[in-house]
């Protein structure tokens, strides 16, 4: 992070990427830095990433996004204790884990990624999902399932 940039106090900081291509340890010295800055500048981070592992370590909340359509919003515990959406299960589920007896059904997506240029209207998910129905294939609102907890899925009424 430049120091320039912390000279001007800002209240929020946009970050893109900004451990992707660094070492785990370096990462995690960054990581720590920033969380560091935020306790100490009360600075409020987007962080956009795939890295779910660094997801979990600074984030309060968390929005998953796929194909530019936010799927699932919520606390970061909510979000890694009780994954609601398809994608966000199937993206948890890829996370490797440290334990060589710890045991985790890896959810393997099939199908066509719809064309971000002109998707379709519905959830973007659909041709990806084993549980897509007609009514996702419509308008998917993004909908309150439990308090602070939103999903664009059908499965899930309020």
């Amino acid at each position: 992070m430049c120091i320039a940039l912390l000279m001007l106090q800002p209240k929020f900081i946009v970050c893109d990427e900004p451990v992707s291509a660094l070492d785990v340890s370096i990462q995690a010295q960054i990581l720590n830095l920033m969380m560091d800055l935020q306790d100490s500048m009360g600075i409020a981070y987007m962080f956009i990433t795939h890295n779910l592992s660094v997801v979990k370590h600074i984030s309060d909340d968390i929005g998953v996004m796929y194909l530019g359509q936010l799927v699932e919003k919520c606390s970061s515990e909510e979000l890694f204790s009780n994954p609601c959406h398809p994608y966000t299960q199937a993206l948890l589920s890829a996370i490797p884990i440290a334990k060589s007896d710890a045991k985790r059904e890896r959810i393997i997506l099939k199908g066509e990624i719809t064309s971000p240029i002109e998707p379709k209207p519905g959830c973007r998910f659909a041709a990806r999902c084993n549980y897509a129905t007609e009514e996702c294939r419509q308008a998917v609102p993004l909908r309150e399932i439990s308090e602070g907890h939103f999903v664009a899925c059908t499965r899930y009424t309020p």
